[in-house]
């Protein structure tokens, strides 16, 4: 059985969906909720379960009715914002986008791994570009019907040298942030070609200061986060850590998805990429002590990677996160799922 009982509806269109190839699958999705989004005209009730007072935080100036959050990645064009807010959560991370469009790694790119609950994808950023996303989240604003933060997530510009990348966030940023309610700088990506290489010290100062520079010109600046990789050493991450808070940022997500796929069950022969799932939660939920510790209470952690059940929800939480956000289980345990996590977190 998977994750957090799947119940209802979910548990007999599961085995349907799953015989789909993951990608088609999603893109079917996505595309019904993007539907949905499209005609949805309301925003999220106070009586909504989604909204639970003994869960909701005020971080980074932002309010949040539950710490639960779609983690960036499932949406990467905020083509069905509106729909994951009806799915209960908190808040909600589109992208990853890009400066430039782009159209990915070649198919297939995307595998299951059910007997571990696991993904693996190399996507590699596929995405229409911030000029596209700017035009999507203009229409979304002017709907007036989100009710929890929205957050922005950017990474690199595949054609974009390593030495021009901060010039590549900044455009990114220059377009996007007046729709952001925080924005990601994503440097830990596996599926971009020498991105994970910008996870330095050096790096991060070069990218951060160029989106700092438009940022604190803006009448109410953005909170900025750094995305970082499970795979960086303990101290590499600190450092790089430290780096992105000198820089003004006001904290950090971890973690992304890892390229070591030592244990699985399922076979990975001719896969490769970025591992998600069940067998992340050990060494992100580690990482993420490992940061909070060095850096104490003070900077934003958003827990990401693992999260299947409540579980591992709390265990992020006892690891020093203040948010969580979800992806693979939401895959796993239907459309229902985040509010059954949500339930058993108030009870805990």
């Amino acid at each position: 059985m998977y994750s957090d009982d799947t119940t209802g509806l979910w548990r007999l269109i599961r085995p349907l969906a799953f015989r789909l190839d993951p990608e088609s699958a999603h893109r079917l999705a996505l595309g019904l909720l993007a539907r949905w989004s499209a005609v949805f005209v309301g925003g999220l009730p106070d009586t909504d379960p989604a909204r639970r007072p003994a869960l909701a935080r005020r971080i980074m100036g932002l309010d949040f009715p539950n710490p639960i959050g779609l983690a960036a990645g499932l949406d990467k064009e905020g083509a069905a914002v509106p729909a994951w807010q009806r799915l209960g959560f908190g808040f909600v991370e589109v992208g990853t986008v890009t400066a430039l469009p782009q159209p990915g790694n070649p198919r297939p790119r995307l595998f299951r791994l059910p007997a571990d609950e696991a993904i693996i994808n190399r996507m590699g950023f596929n995405n229409g570009g911030a000029a596209a996303m700017q035009a999507r989240l203009t229409r979304l604003r002017a709907r007036a019907v989100l009710q929890v933060p929205l957050g922005v997530n950017l990474g690199k510009s595949k054609v974009t040298p390593a030495e021009r990348a901060a010039a590549d966030y900044r455009a990114s940023f220059e377009r996007l942030a007046d729709l952001a309610d925080y924005i990601v700088v994503n440097i830990s990506s596996p599926n971009t070609p020498g991105l994970r290489d910008l996870q330095t010290v050096d790096e991060v100062r070069r990218i951060v200061d160029a989106i700092q520079t438009p940022n604190q010109a803006m009448s109410r600046p953005r909170p900025l986060l750094l995305k970082l990789a499970p795979d960086l050493a303990d101290a590499d991450a600190v450092a790089c850590a430290r780096a992105a808070l000198d820089a003004g940022c006001a904290g950090l997500i971890l973690t992304n998805t890892t390229i070591r796929f030592e244990g699985l069950r399922n076979a990975t022969d001719g896969m490769s990429g970025g591992l998600s799932g069940r067998p992340l939660l050990g060494r992100s939920t580690v990482l993420l002590n490992t940061v909070r510790q060095a850096l104490g209470p003070a900077p934003v952690l958003i827990g990401v990677g693992g999260i299947m059940d409540a579980t591992g929800a709390q265990a992020k939480l006892a690891a020093g996160a203040d948010l969580l956000q979800v992806y693979t289980g939401l895959i796993y345990g239907g459309p229902g799922w985040v509010r059954r996590l949500l339930d058993r977190l108030e009870r805990a």
